[in-house]
């Protein structure tokens, strides 16, 4: 393909938004192959579920994967959380350009969740400022902030949000534009961006907004929209999609039908080309554990659990105890999660000090492998655990 026809799509869908996305991953990855394409982002509703399949998939199709997020953010800061006020939200695009970046997104996508959570995972500009390095955001969709300023003609604050971003993400800041005939609204915004990008000295660039990957599928993805609003197909005033075409597009129809300056579409591929993540895969993360210099993980849990074992059972231990004890440790050595229970010991046995502290017996609260926690009484084997 010419450079001059490449275009990537950077405002894209999948499943995992929920109720909202149609494409499946590996449908999409070999929809954006056999269009002769050679990168695609992803950027789901608040949350990152498909990023490492999404990963996986293109990398095993030569398809360079840029891994993104489309946040919401709250109209005032994260902890309000007001019936009426907060309970609106904006949209915004983020890219992670390298693994910090790509770090940054998960703290992001993880603090929205757990912090900023009212009806939807939201961020603010104070958590968006804290994790912006190794970022690229773009103003998003209709449903943007700047957008929505633009078509509520509040002109000046829609100035001032573009200084705030770009304050926040310095020359990593795009205005988004998108080709949507059908949204009559979308050329008014469009052109105001145009405008705000010469005056602002702020790139634009082009995106589509994918929800599904052919023109065929605008009806199922519809339905699936009604569904998540409770709301029935033949009702007139209802959140949809089906003014326009939202299905994955080759370069070539981008070009053909592209009305704004090219240069948002060059601006993609220029995106695309400061993206590089790249995820080690197949190796445990989890933290190592400070033990004596004689010992490794694997011997030092062994030794918590045998002392355990001699606190509630009779010396010498039985081969019974003792082929339990070889047999549960073997599993853990082979899969790596020594340190994990290390650890968890820790914070039980801080916990136990202070508190009565019982986990759920699901989890380990029956089994050989938590003879050092003290955090029961009873002999494992009595009540039969499978593992």
């Amino acid at each position: 393909m010419p450079d001059k026809q490449k275009f990537v799509h950077l405002h894209v869908h999948s499943h995992f938004s929920l109720l909202d996305g149609m494409p499946k991953i590996n449908d999409l990855i070999q929809k954006v192959k056999d269009l002769g394409m050679d990168s695609i982002a992803l950027t789901d509703h608040g949350y990152m579920y498909g990023a490492i399949e999404f990963y996986k998939a293109a990398k095993k199709h030569g398809i360079k994967p840029i891994i993104g997020l489309e946040t919401y953010v709250a109209p005032r800061t994260i902890k309000d959380k007001e019936s009426g006020i907060d309970d609106k939200k904006f949209h915004l695009i983020l890219l992670a350009k390298n693994n910090t970046g790509y770090k940054n997104l998960i703290k992001i996508a993880t603090k929205a969740s757990l912090e900023g959570f009212y009806y939807k995972p939201r961020v603010d500009k104070d958590l968006l400022k804290e994790h912006s390095d190794g970022l690229i955001a773009l103003s998003a969709c209709m449903s943007g902030e700047i957008p929505r300023a633009i078509l509520t003609r509040n002109f000046e604050r829609a100035e001032s949000l573009i200084q705030s971003y770009k304050e926040i993400f310095k020359d990593d800041f795009y205005l988004e534009i998108g080709h949507h005939p059908g949204i009559k609204v979308s050329e008014t915004v469009n052109q105001k961006l145009i405008e705000y990008s010469e005056k602002f000295n702020v790139p634009l660039v082009a995106a589509y907004d994918v929800h599904y990957l052919n023109e065929d599928d605008a009806k199922a993805q519809d339905t699936l929209m009604a569904v998540q609003t409770g709301a029935k197909l033949g009702e007139g005033d209802r959140i949809t999609l089906a003014q326009d075409d939202f299905s994955l597009k080759s370069p070539e129809e981008v070009y053909d039908s592209f009305p704004y300056p090219k240069e948002a579409l060059k601006n993609t591929v220029k995106i695309a080309e400061e993206c590089d993540v790249e995820i080690e895969l197949g190796t445990n993360k989890l933290p190592t554990y400070d033990v004596p210099s004689e010992e490794t993980a694997d011997t030092f849990l062994k030794k918590l659990c045998m002392q355990g074992a001699e606190k509630r059972y009779e010396i010498p231990l039985s081969q019974e105890v003792t082929e339990r004890i070889d047999y549960e440790l073997s599993v853990i050595e082979k899969t790596g999660f020594a340190a994990y229970f290390l650890i968890v010991q820790d914070f039980v046995k801080g916990k136990t000090k202070r508190h009565s502290c019982r986990p759920r017996q699901r989890l380990c609260g029956r089994i050989y492998r938590c003879l050092p926690f003290k955090y029961y009484e009873h002999r494992p084997l009595k009540v039969r655990p499978s593992f």
